[in-house]
């Protein structure tokens, strides 16, 4: 099965300061989607709503402070649901890293490529977010595509 894989470095931010943006309702706002709500604790859920397109529900899988989160799909587009999402981080000098895998794609269809791309701008998001005090959440994200 194919799988998302994208590596972030975020400079002169420590891996608690990325855990708290993953981990949190409030930290995910900030460099997601706005309109995040649920309870972001093991086999809690959490709701990602991106306007008329819809959106995912995430149940949280592990919360394991500095050092990962992970998630299960478990209601959205039908190539979302059973696949996993990860967050594992790092320190590496001056950067936190952060090693996201949006794993178990059953396979490489057009919106793969979509969200692949969308990912990564998400994951840039997270970056600007914790560098300058200001991400780009939807409703404010890269629009990438002609795709809602």
């Amino acid at each position: 099965m194919p799988d998302i894989l994208h590596r972030v470095g975020i400079k002169s931010s420590s891996v608690a300061t990325v855990y708290s943006a993953l981990a949190t309702i409030d930290g995910l706002s900030g460099w997601w989607t706005s309109d995040t709500t649920g309870e972001s604790k093991t086999d809690g859920v959490i709701a990602f709503r991106f306007g008329p397109a819809g959106g995912f529900d995430m149940k949280v899988l592990e919360l394991v402070p500095n050092k990962r989160v992970s998630w299960l799909v478990v209601d959205g587009p039908a190539e979302w649901i059973g696949t996993k999402i990860h967050f594992d981080l790092k320190q590496e000098d001056d950067y936190a890293i952060v090693l996201f895998k949006h794993e178990g794609w059953k396979e490489p269809v057009e919106f793969m490529h979509h969200c692949s791309t969308k990912w990564a701008t998400f994951l840039l998001s997270l970056k600007a977010l914790l560098e300058t005090g200001k991400g780009a959440p939807h409703p404010d994200d890269v629009m990438i595509d002609n795709w809602k």
